[in-house]
């Protein structure tokens, strides 16, 4: 049975990532978008947070990765967008309120988005972003020996080659350390993944892939296979890990939603409450101002269901542009009302909206 979901407006903003923490340390859950957040439980009260570049139809501020960069107690937030070409920090200013503090991380590039994985098996979040025409780095927070952030962080290039449109990160070979997969092949980590070498497989082409691309074992067979969403064309698709007979992996596609354009961000989480992960995504909404394949078609937010066969499509919204609404390049899923239910928090140039998931 399809779950039951409820659409609501929070700001009738363009920003096009998003995210959930407790900003102010009240204990409820807040949104955090562009330049405001949105306090919780009701999100009505919005606070400015500072300045974000607009470019044409853009704002420069393309992920929001929360994390408590200087130690103070107060959760911060990671940020990058495509014209500055520098990842940076906007400093939480805690009780005393006002705008946040930027701080410059790293130039990078230009940046597509950016994710958070713990790439070197510390137990803490490294920051990764897909600069399409620059090298892979990864940006690890310093910290102290209390384990809190320092505001520092050190570089580490992982792949100093044009690493293209998409990212994922996961376990394809089951050595136990994550691997990087970028549009064009797949990375293997060597057995220290910040400073050894990493080895190059030219595996396959995704595309104008997603990011993330998920590494997850959708056929429960031990091996973790990928899905793919096309960021600026159509199609999903999941691709099988097999072995050939060097043990070596191989990789056969399969559709998942060919029909279906937009695929910028994908997540992989237990949606319905059965134990089991389902691919949560949904349309980018004007994701090159109305260049991209399938720009002028109809909007749609959507949960698939691997059902030991396939994926069964649930459709959480769909329909024309200005009555549905799509999910940005960075949503967010979280339980912001404590039903043990997952919601999502769908940001975009057609404004920020939260689908509270109602269960069966």
């Amino acid at each position: 049975m399809p779950l039951r979901w409820r659409k609501a407006l929070v700001a009738d903003e363009r920003y096009e990532s998003a995210a959930v923490f407790d900003v102010n340390n009240d204990g409820f859950p807040d949104i955090v978008s562009g330049a405001w957040w949105y306090e919780g439980p009701t999100f009505r009260a919005a606070h400015y947070i500072g300045e974000v570049r607009a470019v044409g139809e853009y704002f420069d501020d393309f992920a929001t990765l929360p994390v408590d960069v200087n130690g103070d107690g107060h959760t911060d937030f990671i940020t990058g967008g495509w014209w500055g070409k520098v990842l940076l920090w906007r400093e939480n200013p805690g009780p005393k309120g006002g705008e946040w503090t930027d701080h410059v991380i790293a130039e990078v590039g230009s940046v597509e988005t950016a994710r958070a994985w713990d790439v070197d098996g510390d137990g803490r979040l490294e920051f990764v972003p897909n600069t399409p025409g620059d090298p892979l780095v990864v940006l690890k927070l310093v910290t102290d020996a209390a384990g809190k952030g320092t505001g520092e962080f050190a570089r580490h290039t992982i792949y100093g080659e044009r690493q293209g449109h998409g990212l994922g990160f996961g376990d394809i070979t089951g050595s136990g350390r994550g691997d990087f997969v970028l549009n064009k092949g797949w990375l293997e980590s060597p057995p220290d993944p910040l400073h050894g070498e990493w080895s190059w497989h030219a595996d396959f082409d995704l595309g104008g892939a997603s990011i993330p691309v998920l590494v997850v074992d959708v056929n429960g067979d031990g091996l973790n296979d990928l899905i793919v969403g096309q960021g600026h064309d159509y199609g999903l698709d999941w691709w099988e890990q097999g072995r050939d007979a060097q043990g070596s992996p191989t990789w056969r596609r399969h559709p998942i939603d060919p029909f279906n354009a937009g695929f910028h961000d994908l997540q992989w989480a237990d949606i319905d409450g059965d134990g089991q992960s389902e691919l949560a995504t949904g349309k980018r909404y004007r994701a090159h101002c109305g260049k991209d394949p399938g720009e002028a078609d109809d909007l749609g937010v959507y949960y698939y269901k691997w059902t030991g066969e396939c994926f069964a499509k649930q459709v959480i919204e769909y329909g024309p542009i200005r009555e549905a609404t799509g999910c940005g390049i960075a949503f967010a899923l979280a339980d912001l009302r404590g039903t043990g239910r997952l919601d999502i928090v769908a940001p975009g140039k057609d404004g920020l909206y939260v689908f509270y998931n109602e269960g069966l």
